[in-house]
């Protein structure tokens, strides 16, 4: 059974024109219907608007037959639908983290824009989580506590999600070290491969055990589930001299490079920066806004090393993926079987 996303109770849908297109099919209402769990179906595809009752509140939906991947004919109501399918899986590695919501509010092909604050207004039921910045700032990012607060995120345009690293609880202490491995013009994506499997090595070596991830846009991610302990900045200093240390040992492989500039073709950047405080990579089963809708995905090492493309992974094969294969990143959440980094540092 997939996850409990709902229509409202008997309550009508209604249509409202958006200022994206003036040749909208005809508007629609619909049907009242008894709650039920979710289907292709489940969200309407015939109205711009609706209402649905889910897990944590209503959210309303709008502009929901806005195509946002225009080569495949996408529409939002797909995203929030794919969304929904895989909340289930999703949810517990988005729970008591701040989201930083990267909108797409017309689609992929058009402007985006980062935002931090929580907009207002926003549901009552939506959790937030209070920050505060070197400047002395304190800003209130929304959280991902459950399924509406999911829904209401992507209908704000977030076709990926960002979450940070740390829980709410101790914005300072990371529950994960982790390399972004991207190739560099001239580098194809068995390279990138090839790297994530001397990451992965190089790891064992030291008895850390790693996870790793499609980025659904160039490259892998490889996650390691740390003990909260040591400081962002700790974290990151470690993920520095591991860089640099697999860089000699494979220099025509890697590079921990990050000066653009002097940064040498055909090599695959292992990318210890995005470990700083405040960054944020792309979640799990994030849909990436790229033409073919990739998603990041969790993908065994047995896979890696047969071989395997970034496009295998998308918004419409990735829920049966998941219904086959269950979340492959389960232990990534676990309490046990975390690195305790401290012993490194």
């Amino acid at each position: 059974m997939r996850p409990g996303l709902y229509l409202a109770h008997p309550r009508g849908v209604r249509s409202r024109p958006g200022p994206e297109s003036s040749k909208r099919p005809a508007r629609g209402r619909a049907k009242s219907s008894p709650a039920r769990p979710t289907h292709a179906s489940a969200i309407p595809d015939d109205v711009d608007d609706c209402d649905l009752k889910v897990d944590g509140g209503e959210v309303h939906l709008t502009n929901l037959r806005k195509v946002f991947f225009p080569k495949l004919k996408i529409t939002k109501r797909e995203v929030l639908q794919y969304y929904g399918d895989v909340s289930r899986w999703l949810l517990p590695h988005l729970c008591d983290r701040a989201m930083v919501m990267k909108r797409y509010p017309n689609g992929i092909n058009e402007e985006f824009f980062f935002m931090k604050r929580t907009p207002n207004p926003h549901p009552a039921w939506l959790s937030t989580c209070s920050i505060k910045h070197g400047s002395g700032n304190v800003i209130d990012f929304p959280q991902i506590q459950n399924l509406a607060a999911l829904l209401w995120v992507v209908n704000l345009g977030c076709i990926d999600l960002n979450p940070w690293y740390s829980r709410c609880a101790d914005v300072w202490r990371p529950d994960f070290l982790h390399f972004d491995l991207d190739p560099t013009p001239g580098a194809k994506f068995d390279r990138v491969l090839e790297t994530a499997l001397a990451v992965h090595d190089a790891l064992l070596k030291l008895k850390i055990e790693s996870y790793a991830k499609t980025t659904g846009s160039r490259g892998i991610h490889v996650y390691v589930p740390i003990v909260r302990g040591p400081k962002q900045k700790d974290v990151w200093r470690f993920a520095k001299k591991f860089s640099f240390e697999i860089m000699a040992q494979n220099p025509k492989l890697i590079t921990a490079e990050y000066r653009i500039a002097k940064r040498p073709r055909n090599r695959v950047l292992v990318d210890y920066n995005q470990n700083a405080w405040n960054r944020t990579l792309a979640s799990v089963y994030s849909v990436r806004p790229k033409p073919l809708a990739t998603v990041s995905t969790p993908v065994s090492w047995e896979e890696v090393e047969r071989g395997l493309r970034l496009e295998d992974f998308t918004l419409r094969n990735v829920p049966q993926r998941l219904t086959k294969l269950g979340d492959l990143w389960k232990p990534v959440l676990a309490a046990t079987g975390r690195t305790n980094l401290s012993e490194y540092l």
